[in-house]
């Protein structure tokens, strides 16, 4: 590309479109197209070299020449491109993936010297600016975003739904930043519930983010017309304290506005028509037990510790004497984004081994986060219990319960463990449902039965809790009783010993 420009003369045209280099304008049949600034740098790069391949480095090089982005950065905004030019319909192609290689811009392309005569054009798509633009480089994700954009791009609702402190936000900020300008022609508006406290305010709030809420009018009504003929990417974050009224909420926008896409962030699904479910998962971790620093840090969630840990002041790189504490750290943190970064802020001030000690004492509750973050970001025990506020009193009674298991647990054996409280069968099913649903509990098949387990966070929170509770007693006190059954069930994923420790724990603290 000529000093990353098209000819400031020139006019390109190809099939049914027409680039103006000079203005950064691109028409379709003399209509302007809602394109993005990247993806237009991307089609300005392959147009300039059609016919040629332009590997993915040098487009990577020429797009983002001052910020660090992985490959899938790039496949999300040739996807994005692809499907504005509409590339592949009736046999038209422009973009093609030449494997192994790059890209090549195949159609005919022809140049004039002479200006088009000018035609107004709309007024192109403003960022509408809120507190989640993206403070750090975003760290394994990239993927994510990917898929998330795909999924947008062709479904049109999609919820992010996740562990508190995995990354929703951050996620979901970012598939914003890339389809901005294809889906958000009209804007793209963030609106964060997490300050909400009053779920009957969702749609003033709503309709105050779009700059349409007119005093002693119906916000439903606003948010109906101003939307009804806009192409708008709307992004809902935070909704599990309010998921009732923005379920109701969403399935309604979703058929009365059909241009709009919505995006909406949740530690629980919303259960509606129209809504696909993205389970965001955490941060992979070192599989190896005492990897090197090189095994370490092809883990994104020990990048992202490092990256922090350098944020805080921290002036070495990861050695190989280090790494089995960094990838022990993110372990016990579950790969949760959050309790990573609040972790590793710390190494700046006591060192990793320091920092690993530090956790060893129970300290990854009660680490404090940036000033300024939202309340429930601040630290682990506030993302813990914002998700633990949102349960019913039984599920927190079954919860805290559930704390004992320190390895995975079968139905069987959380009966056994809730019984004394009074819990029958069916509801202790419930409620495992319910903590998978709302992302405290996993679950996976082992052999031909379920298998569950509590992250270590999610469970170091709730054994807190139940020491707190009158539930210790009682557990402790029946023991015996408890363990036949017990054993039994826990001995199918291989926990029974696992049980028992945990229960000397239990004991201990009550000493």
């Amino acid at each position: 590309m000529r000093n990353g420009k098209i000819g400031m003369e020139q006019i390109l045209y190809f099939g049914p479109f027409r680039l103006n280099g000079a203005e950064r304008l691109l028409l379709r049949d003399e209509e302007p197209v809602a394109i993005g600034g990247r993806g237009l740098d991307i089609l300005i790069a392959l147009i300039e070299r059609a016919g040629e391949v332009v590997s993915k480095r040098e487009l990577i090089d020429l797009v983002w020449p001052d910020v660090t982005v992985e490959e899938a950065n790039l496949r999300v905004h040739i996807t994005i491109l692809r499907r504005v030019l509409q590339d592949g319909q009736d046999g038209a192609r422009y973009v093609v993936n030449i494997p192994g290689r790059g890209y090549s811009f195949v159609a005919s392309v022809h140049r004039s010297d002479l200006p088009a005569p000018p035609k107004l054009a709309s007024p192109g798509p403003s960022r509408v600016q809120s507190q989640h633009e993206l403070r750090h480089r975003m760290v394994g994700r990239s993927d994510d975003v990917f898929d998330l954009s795909s999924l947008l791009l062709a479904r049109r609702f999609v919820s992010v739904v996740g562990a508190g402190g995995v990354g929703k936000t951050t996620v979901a900020a970012a598939v914003a930043d890339a389809l901005f300008g294809v889906l958000g022609r009209d804007g793209v508006y963030f609106v964060d519930f997490g300050v909400l406290d009053d779920p009957t305010l969702v749609p003033h709030t709503v309709a105050a983010a779009l700059g349409c809420l007119i005093p002693g009018s119906d916000p439903d009504l606003c948010i109906r017309t101003a939307l009804a003929e806009r192409r708008v990417l709307l992004v809902l974050d935070s909704c599990e304290h309010v998921v009732e009224t923005v379920a109701r909420f969403t399935e309604r926008l979703f058929l009365d506005a059909p241009s709009v896409h919505l995006l909406a962030t949740s530690r629980e699904a919303l259960h509606v028509g129209g809504e696909n479910v993205y389970r965001l998962a955490p941060l992979e971790t070192p599989a190896e037990e005492f990897p090197t620093a090189g095994e370490a840090l092809a883990s994104p969630a020990v990048q992202l510790f490092m990256e922090r840990a350098t944020a805080s002041g921290y002036r070495h790189e990861l050695s190989d004497k280090d790494a089995p504490f960094v990838a022990s750290i993110c372990r016990r943190l579950d790969g949760i984004a959050l309790a990573i970064e609040l972790a590793a802020s710390r190494v700046g001030l006591y060192g990793i081994q320091g920092t690993a000690e530090l956790l060893d004492h129970g300290g990854e509750l009660v680490l404090d986060g940036r000033r300024g973050a939202l309340p429930r970001h601040q630290s682990l025990q506030a993302t813990l219990d914002w998700s633990y506020n949102l349960l019913s009193s039984q599920e927190q009674r079954i919860l805290c319960r559930l704390s004992v298991f320190a390895e995975p647990f079968t139905l069987e054996a959380a009966h056994a463990m809730a019984r004394d409280a009074g819990e029958g069968a069916q509801a202790v099913s419930n409620a495992l449902a319910s903590l998978i649903d709302k992302s405290l509990l996993s679950v996976f098949k082992e052999s031909v039965s379920a298998v569950y387990r509590l992250p270590d966070t999610t469970r170091a929170y709730a054994a807190a809790k139940l020491v707190e509770s009158n539930d210790l007693p009682a557990i402790s006190r029946n023991d015996g009783s408890h363990f036949a059954i017990l054993n039994e069930a826990a001995g199918k994923s291989g926990s029974a010993v696992a049980l028992r420790k945990s229960s000397c724990r239990h004991q201990r603290a009550m000493a």
